[in-house]
Formats: C-alpha cells, sequence, structure tokens
C-alpha cells in the first residue's frame, strides 16, 4: 500500500519514504516530526526524517495539523490531494488523555463568511475531548 501511495504522488520509492509513509498508514493519526524520529532513530536521522515530510507535504501526501502544543504534526490526507492543492478542509480532534490528534475527515469546517477586504487561505478547527479508546480504557 504505501509503495502505491508513493507512486501515485510521483515520489520515487525509497526505504525511508516508505518506513516513514507506514507509520501514518498503520496509525491513522497526525504524527510531529518528533514522533517520526522517535520511533526510527537507529535508522535515520532529524534531517532525512525532515525531508521526507516536507516532500510528502509538498505532493499532497500529507496535510500539517495544528493543536494547542504549538507543535506541527502530520496527517495523510484523504481527499485527492496533490502538490497543487490539498482537499483538507475537516476537523480535528485532540484527545485531553492521551494527546493523539486524530482527523475526522467526514466532518467538513463549516463555511465561515469573510469579512471584506480580507482573504482567507487556511483554516484549521481543533476539537479536544476524550477519544473511544481512551474512554474504554
Amino acid at each position: 500500500m504505501v509503495e502505491n501511495l508513493l507512486k501515485k504522488h510521483s515520489l520515487r520509492i525509497t526505504d525511508v519514504r516508505k518506513k516513514v509513509l507506514y507509520c501514518f498508514v498503520e496509525k491513522d493519526v497526525a504524527w510531529s516530526h518528533a514522533d517520526i524520529e522517535a520511533r526510527l532513530t537507529k535508522e535515520y536521522d532529524r534531517v532525512t526524517i525532515y525531508r521526507t515530510l516536507n516532500s510528502f507535504l509538498e505532493k499532497g501526501l500529507l496535510h500539517k495539523v495544528f493543536d494547542d502544543s504549538g507543535v506541527a504534526k502530520f496527517a495523510l490526507c484523504k481527499h485527492n490531494c496533490n502538490e497543487h492543492q490539498h482537499n483538507d478542509n475537516h476537523i480535528h480532534f485532540k484527545c485531553e488523555v492521551c494527546s493523539k490528534v486524530i482527523c475526522f475527515h467526514d466532518m467538513e469546517i463549516p463555511h465561515l463568511p469573510v469579512l471584506k477586504g480580507f482573504t482567507i487561505h487556511q483554516v484549521n478547527l481543533l476539537v479536544q475531548g476524550i477519544c473511544s479508546e481512551c474512554q474504554e480504557g
């Protein structure tokens, strides 16, 4: 599956790209650079991971997620994003117990009226609460 995603986004298939992308496919949550680095630290240095994440972002494979921690996280794009356009106008949920950030891909951010003279480039909506896993355990 990861190789197909890399091909679909015109990215060369390398070991580091496969392993970084597998993190996102395996657990459908947002990952920070530090999260990926901690998982792959013995194999790849922080610069290699940083460049990999940026190439995924530029090609529309990942989108940035902002939460209240101030640390940028990344999540898989699910709406046919590409290098020219991101279509990730959905709500993000952050669990107050485990701190996971999850994309609610099917819950679009409502349209916001724009004041005259303003142009909106990006809208982020973060909902906080307790995820289903933390409620069960």
